[in-house]
């Protein structure tokens, strides 16, 4: 899952939020010095994070990508999901997207001093840029994973992996109306954050 799915499976305070986000920030991070709620919300974080990269739905949708993107899937996967949740979000929340998405932004403002500096420059660029507004339409979304195709360091086939997933739309968000319930209920139950 990406940043949207993680915020929005925190605890409702910045520590939680923070320690949810920072697990793809963790480099050169002493864990074991975090404050405790947001270590919580870094376990959370990596509980979501194997759920979600060994459950069958999610395996058989990385298994749809052409063996020259399939090793890109994930990354593709996490932020289509992101898509798919804000497109569904009012069978999953009440609050509608847009108030959320305004109080997440602030939220999030509120904690940059909370983050390690490298998280903290990619909240703000996701804060100021509205980068979930970004996640909405499919070919604002195609433009966001050939941005993340820009970055690797590495010559790699990522970019223009929409292509791959305009055919498979339709199968991939029934997958994730089926998956998305299930991460739900399984951090629910693991409440790893319920008593920070």
């Amino acid at each position: 899952m990406n940043y949207l799915a993680h915020a929005v499976l925190a605890k409702p305070n910045q520590y939680s939020l923070v320690g949810n986000l920072l697990g793809d920030f963790c480099k050169g991070v002493c864990v074991e010095a975090l404050h405790p709620a947001i270590k919580a919300g870094l376990y959370n974080h990596r509980a979501t994070d194997r759920f979600t990269d060994h459950h069958p739905l999610v395996k058989a949708a990385k298994a749809q990508f052409s063996p020259a993107r399939r090793r890109f899937a994930a990354v593709a996967l996490d932020v289509l999901f992101d898509h798919f949740l804000i497109r569904h979000w009012q069978q999953f929340y009440p609050e509608p997207f847009g108030e959320y998405k305004a109080r997440l932004y602030f939220k999030l403002s509120g904690a940059m001093p909370l983050m390690p500096v490298p998280m903290r420059e990619t909240m703000q660029r996701v804060c100021s840029n509205d980068w979930f507004a970004s996640y909405q339409q499919l070919p604002r979304l195609g433009q966001a994973l050939d941005h993340i195709a820009s970055r690797i360091r590495f010559a790699n086939n990522f970019g223009g992996i929409i292509t791959e997933i305009t055919p498979r739309y339709a199968a991939l968000e029934h997958d994730f109306l089926q998956f998305y319930p299930q991460l739900q209920h399984h951090i629910q139950q693991l409440a790893i954050e319920q008593h920070q």
